[in-house]
């Protein structure tokens, strides 16, 4: 990925507009989140960019700490959880995190280590792959 995450910041500004929402009305961010030093950096600062002061106040969380790397189904399965997440306002946890990474904004929320329930009214989920393939998605709770 771009070091500032250039890519990962280009298709969340894009799914946000395609949706008609503003960085305020996202709740939870289901990261692409491999545990990569360079892949980590690069999308939490894109989320600092897109997101502003709204990072802050959202939960982050990253379930391939779950599930390992599911290559071509891994967009699917996040998609999922960030849909049961608005569904069941509950914020999946990244898992096993013991140590924080200097090089990353440890005042953002990660959800490590337990699950955190919370109102979710919309979801992006992140994927990115090899050679700029990247992809975001947003649900969002119904209502009449």
């Amino acid at each position: 990925p771009h070091p500032e995450g250039l890519g990962a910041i280009n298709v969340m500004k894009a799914a946000l507009s395609d949706a008609g929402m503003q960085p305020a009305d996202i709740d939870y961010i289901n990261v692409h989140g491999t545990s990569t030093p360079l892949g980590d950096i690069a999308e939490t600062k894109a989320i600092l960019n897109v997101f502003g002061d709204n990072a802050y106040k959202l939960n982050i969380s990253a379930t391939k700490s779950m599930t390992g790397h599911l290559l071509g189904a891994a967009g699917a399965i996040e998609a999922i959880a960030a849909i049961l997440s608005v569904k069941n306002d509950i914020v999946p946890p990244t898992i096993n995190h013991f140590i924080d990474d200097p090089a990353l904004d440890n005042k953002l929320n990660f959800t490590f280590n337990k699950a955190q329930k919370r109102t979710v009214r919309s979801a992006l989920s992140n994927t990115f792959g090899f050679g700029g393939h990247n992809a975001s998605v947003i649900v969002k709770k119904y209502q009449s």
